[in-house]
């Protein structure tokens, strides 16, 4: 919902999560509403998760909310962290994938350290190689969005190729 900048209004992402789970989805993806999170205006940002939190989870879909970290300070980035642990959000994700950057290493450390554990992690955006997912996974993510699957996968089967010839 929101996609690319979040800046739909909190009316419009319920119906556009509602309309999805008619639909058929079962998890769903809603941008933070970025000028809201860069004005500092909290209680609007807190509330509009909440709303669609509230409707997935009435209807037994996952909500994954994105940041769009590029455009955060750590501050920021804390304080989404904090309102998706008492949303009891699913997931949260660094990036949509549009932005200028993705998922760099420390903002998933202070991602990971700043949420609850019952909040699982996306990293998404930059994830091109298989180290980067390893290093993504040892952070702390549960799951990894990569438009180069296929090249990660590739890598893996050429390492595990040669890891098995050592033995």
């Amino acid at each position: 919902m929101g996609f690319p900048h979040g800046a739909h209004t909190t009316e419009v992402k319920v119906y556009e999560a509602h309309r999805a789970i008619d639909d058929g989805a079962v998890e769903l993806d809603m941008v933070v509403n970025i000028g809201k999170v860069l004005g500092d205006d909290w209680a609007y940002v807190e509330r509009e998760i909440r709303e669609v939190v509230e409707v997935a989870h009435r209807r037994q879909a996952l909500v994954k909310i994105i940041f769009e970290n590029s455009y955060l300070k750590e501050d920021q980035i804390v304080r989404l962290c904090e309102i998706c642990g008492d949303a009891k959000v699913d997931y949260m994700k660094t990036s949509t994938g549009y932005a200028s950057s993705g998922a760099k290493p420390e903002q998933i450390e202070l991602m990971r350290k700043s949420a609850p554990p019952s909040v699982k992690l996306k990293a998404a955006g930059g994830i091109r190689t298989l180290d980067s997912a390893l290093l993504a996974v040892k952070l702390g993510c549960d799951r990894i969005g990569a438009s180069k699957t296929a090249v990660i996968l590739d890598e893996l089967k050429v390492r595990l190729a040669k890891a098995r010839t050592k033995h």
